[in-house]
């Protein structure tokens, strides 16, 4: 029996290579049914306050679910490697966290600049005019909880595909740089066990809420007030405070954040069937997907 969280907290990630990325929002709340709020710093977020900022969570031993909506790892199961033929591609997350890491040490911003243009990693990538020998024809490369999303009706994208405005490489790959910082801090699910105390990480995609919400494939975006707290109160939330401003990113922490608070209770959702210690190690899960 997993002990209970007190506070949930969803992020909407970016790996927009400047020093802001207007992509970043962070919405929290806890236990009980009040709305969750935005949280914004003076100046906006940058990936090195979200960074800093976790790790006080972490020195406070504050007792908070965090999901971050990236992918964590790389596909690996398919292939048995995360970058096949590449005499560095590392055998599990960690070690991959620590990789980009090494690669882009020297990139501002958490970037990941260098990483993308190594000459053996960019092989894999598919990226804007320059698509890697590596990636495979169609849509690319994917994780096993990527496939258990197709089944569930969600839309993955191959997280070795850098082109579009939906693609997710970039920001998984900054994310990467900020987990291996974490290390030791924060523990993230499934790569770690579930701790008794303290703050928790796990991987979310913030389509799941909005479709168990009875948002419709295709307009899950919530750009209104009356839509966000329709949607809130599908999992037990009272009404949002209005914002200055409504866009993707704050509505989706603010929705997945509630979620959250209502998903952490189901045992099931921590013990998913596709799940094994292989994949765990290597790949990583979704939190939410069965």
């Amino acid at each position: 029996m997993i002990r209970p969280f007190t506070e949930f907290v969803a992020i909407d990630w970016s790996g927009q290579a400047v020093a802001r990325p207007k992509g970043l929002a962070v919405a929290r709340t806890t236990t009980g049914d009040a709305a969750p709020e935005l949280v914004v710093p003076e100046g906006g977020w940058s990936r090195g306050a979200i960074l800093d900022w976790l790790i006080g969570l972490a020195d406070t031993g504050t007792r908070a679910l965090i999901g971050l909506d990236l992918s964590p790892a790389f596909p690996f199961i398919d292939e048995g490697a995360y970058f096949p033929g590449w005499e560095a591609s590392p055998p599990d997350a960690k070690s991959l966290w620590a990789l980009v890491e090494a690669i882009s040490s020297d990139d501002p911003h958490l970037g990941v600049g260098s990483f993308v243009a190594h000459p053996q990693a960019k092989r894999h990538f598919r990226q804007r005019f320059d698509c890697g020998d590596l990636f495979p024809a169609g849509r690319g490369r994917f994780r096993k909880v990527e496939h258990g999303q197709a089944d569930m009706a969600l839309s993955p994208y191959s997280c070795f595909n850098l082109v579009g405005a939906s693609q997710v490489g970039k920001s998984s790959l900054t994310g990467m740089r900020v987990f291996h910082r974490l290390a030791g801090r924060i523990p993230f699910w499934p790569f770690d066990p579930v701790p008794d105390a303290g703050p928790l990480l796990v991987e979310i995609y913030t389509a799941l809420p909005a479709r168990l919400a009875g948002l419709r494939k295709g307009v899950s975006k919530i750009r209104d007030g009356e839509t966000l707290d329709r949607a809130l109160a599908a999992f037990g939330s009272a009404p949002h405070r209005p914002l200055a401003r409504y866009d993707d990113h704050a509505t989706d922490a603010l929705l997945t954040a509630a979620w959250l608070r209502r998903a952490a209770e189901q045992e099931a959702l921590w013990r998913p069937a596709g799940l094994d210690a292989h994949v765990a190690r290597t790949e990583g899960w979704t939190f939410g997907v069965v």
